[in-house]
């Protein structure tokens, strides 16, 4: 029977020989992942079952990145919380609060690879989709029943793949690939779909781009993000991970498949307009003012996504009444910044270079907007109230549309 690659990897982790969508499996977890903000339910829920060991400490992940350092006394407790557990469950694979932020380091530091079932509590988690894996977000409270048993019941989802085709132009990328297919299909137009993408512009895009498409999946409603796995792929994966793994790709003649082509041949910079991911509009459109950008995050806080601004912002300087708030997404990135020298630039163009962590993408630390402020960000949601006040609005854009606004103090297009 032919299957999709969310059908086949669920086939394998729930050992049976064939699933399809719509069908009830338990499958077997090969990678949990909670953090500091959501980490103390799930040990408290945990705790309330009884279960004395999780089924397998090596296979849990925990990094600090949503609040680190703490920035309050309920910050600080929670990260005593996680610390206590983590040295009681003798968990290796914890990552105190210099890391970086989730989804970035995972696959940086190996713990991703193809065929897997990742789940994190972080609606997100799908960003691992981009290395072949069947990655989703779960609540703290089902991360519990993880931590005890090993296992999860999933729905098989349906697919829904983008077959995505044409040369992008310049100052063009994958985030505004993105922000137009969530802008046509809506904001609930894959819902619990798993969407794939494919097709020639992704055979050309590097993992770190395709991370920024199945990153923001869940912006459309989908269950997780993917890719299929490439030579870009093995290469990414020879260099950080020793784990082994079982390479999927779908069968183009599966029953729950959809196809929808995407053109990006004539695309040009897009934007997320407040308060929906799908309200995008070109860039060329827009003349708004702006209070703060921010640059970073786990869509857009790559190395790849630091030349590019870096590059904008070289020998200018940031407007007046701007903010720019540059935040690394990791160490490795961080230090390949600081190698490249292209904290200095941001530095010299007056912006602010804070540690690698989620800042204010969550809306709960560093960088907060007030009463009808405005920001621009390079992160993946930009719902009433997210990055601070309610009365203030998120827009979404790439790095470069992002360094060639903070520069004019309004969006603009790169030139």
């Amino acid at each position: 029977m032919s299957m999709t690659m969310s059908e086949k990897i669920l086939a394998k982790t729930s050992n049976k020989k064939k699933t399809e969508a719509g069908e009830i499996v338990m499958a077997d977890i090969d990678v949990a992942m909670t953090h500091d903000l959501t980490g103390p339910l799930s040990i408290e829920s945990f705790n309330k079952i009884g279960t004395k060991k999780v089924w397998d400490p090596s296979k849990i992940v925990i990094p600090f990145d949503h609040q680190v350092p703490a920035d309050s006394l309920d910050a600080a407790n929670n990260h005593i919380i996680m610390r206590k557990f983590v040295a009681e469950q003798g968990i290796k694979n914890f990552y105190d609060v210099n890391e970086g932020v989730c989804h970035q380091i995972l696959p940086e530091l190996g713990h991703v690879v193809p065929g897997e079932v990742i789940v994190g509590t972080d609606s997100h988690t799908c960003t691992h989709g981009s290395l072949g894996a069947f990655a989703t977000g779960i609540g703290s409270t089902d991360m519990a029943m993880v931590f005890s048993t090993g296992q999860l019941w999933f729905k098989v989802p349906e697919t829904i793949q983008f077959n995505i085709e044409g040369i992008l132009k310049e100052n063009v990328y994958a985030k505004d690939v993105i922000l137009n297919i969530i802008g046509k299909v809506g904001a609930d137009g894959a819902t619990y779909k798993a969407c794939e993408f494919a097709g020639s512009t992704v055979a050309n895009m590097s993992v770190s781009d395709r991370m920024v498409l199945c990153n923001m999946a869940i912006e459309m409603g989908g269950k997780t993000g993917l890719v299929e796995v490439d030579e870009k792929t093995l290469q990414y994966i020879k260099n950080r991970s020793t784990k082994p793994y079982t390479v999927f790709k779908t069968d183009t003649d599966s029953p729950s498949l959809e196809t929808i082509d995407i053109d990006v041949n004539e695309l040009e910079p897009q934007v997320a307009c407040p308060h929906n991911v799908d309200n995008v509009k070109p860039a060329s459109e827009l003349d708004v003012e702006i209070d703060q950008v921010f640059l970073g995050s786990c869509t857009n806080g790559r190395i790849s996504d630091m030349r590019e601004a870096a590059e904008i912002l070289k020998g200018k300087k940031i407007a007046n009444g701007v903010r720019m708030l540059v935040i690394p997404a990791s160490k490795e990135v961080y230090t390949k910044s600081l190698n490249e020298g292209l904290i200095n630039i941001f530095v010299d163009a007056g912006a602010l270079v804070c540690n690698p962590c989620c800042g204010p993408c969550l809306g709960g630390h560093i960088g907060l907007i007030g009463p009808g402020e405005a920001s621009l960000s390079t992160s993946n949601r930009n719902f009433k109230g997210r990055q601070g006040s309610p009365d203030g609005e998120v827009y979404l854009s790439s790095a470069a549309v992002a360094a060639a606004s903070a520069i004019e103090g309004r969006i603009t297009l790169p030139q």
